[in-house]
């Protein structure tokens, strides 16, 4: 199968699948986190300023990372050149502070972020499969695809440059088949964000859910890296990311292991009740 990346022009302005999705990945991480706010009976507002928050410093660490990765500072100012765990750092760190502007408690920041994390993952892994980026390696399944036209082209040269081996004499302008592996994440994500979404009355410490997002998105990150087209192995045959992997998952694990515990209603922090109830209760 060929897929081609998809790619709007609207007089001047261009739009791409990746940005698109991106927007909506946004949104709808967004819109999750106000339901869950919405429930709870709390100012559904914070959303708005999780995700804004979100939105800076996660486009800000993902270039940042880039750049540091690739020493390539012209990716400062070029469309592109983002990585995702850069991205994650860079949106907890702005998510963390806007919290700490708005007396919310870290835990339960991170806590009611844990399901709509896995949600905008997934949307936002859909994005790069619009534009034909972050592809696996070569397959022979049923299921796998060219992308002439990708970041880069799945040319045999391509992907030599990226440490994937061909037999001597391959033609290096050969456009190949590879693993789909945005559309792999895609999946595996949703049914993390589904499991996630229906354990949010879960009963254990505030932060117990983000603990089981860790743990779910960074194995799967380490998995799905095994068969991905990179150029990053600097840990030997594993790469930076799955090196990333393994200490979230083990941080993960530790803070399953100590909230592992059911601790029962756990309070709601008192800056995010709306104003007409904090004032009725304080009356």
């Amino acid at each position: 199968m060929t897929v081609l990346p998809l790619t709007i022009h609207l007089g001047p302005l261009e739009l791409t699948g990746f940005g698109l999705m991106m927007m909506m990945a946004f949104l709808m991480a967004g819109w999750a986190i106000q339901l869950d706010l919405r429930a709870r009976g709390l100012d559904e507002d914070f959303a708005a300023d999780i995700i804004i928050a979100g939105v800076i410093g996660g486009l800000v660490g993902a270039k940042l990372w880039y750049v540091f990765l690739y020493h390539d500072s012209a990716m400062l100012f070029r469309r592109g050149g983002f990585v995702w765990y850069g991205g994650f750092l860079g949106a907890a760190a702005g998510i963390l502070l806007n919290g700490w502007r708005r007396r919310v408690p870290p835990r339960f920041t991170a806590e009611i972020c844990a399901a709509p994390l896995a949600l905008g993952y997934a949307l936002g892994r859909v994005g790069c499969f619009l534009v034909n980026d972050d592809y696996g390696i070569p397959t022979s399944l049923p299921w796998g695809m060219k992308f002439p036209n990708g970041l880069p082209a799945t040319t045999v040269g391509n992907l030599q440059a990226m440490g994937v081996h061909f037999p001597a004499m391959t033609d290096p302008n050969l456009v190949v088949a590879v693993h789909p592996t945005e559309i792999y994440e895609t999946v595996i994500m949703l049914l993390v964000f589904w499991w996630l979404w229906r354990r949010r009355d879960h009963g254990h410490a505030i932060g117990w859910l983000f603990a089981w997002y860790l743990v779910f998105a960074a194995t799967e990150r380490f998995l799905v890296e095994l068969v991905r087209a990179k150029d990053d192995r600097l840990l030997g045959p594993f790469t930076l990311a799955q090196g990333m992997s393994v200490v979230l998952i083990l941080l993960g694990a530790a803070l399953l292991y100590k909230w592992r515990v059911p601790a029962g209603p756990q309070p709601l922090p008192e800056s995010l009740r709306p104003k007409e109830v904090a004032l009725r209760g304080s009356a």
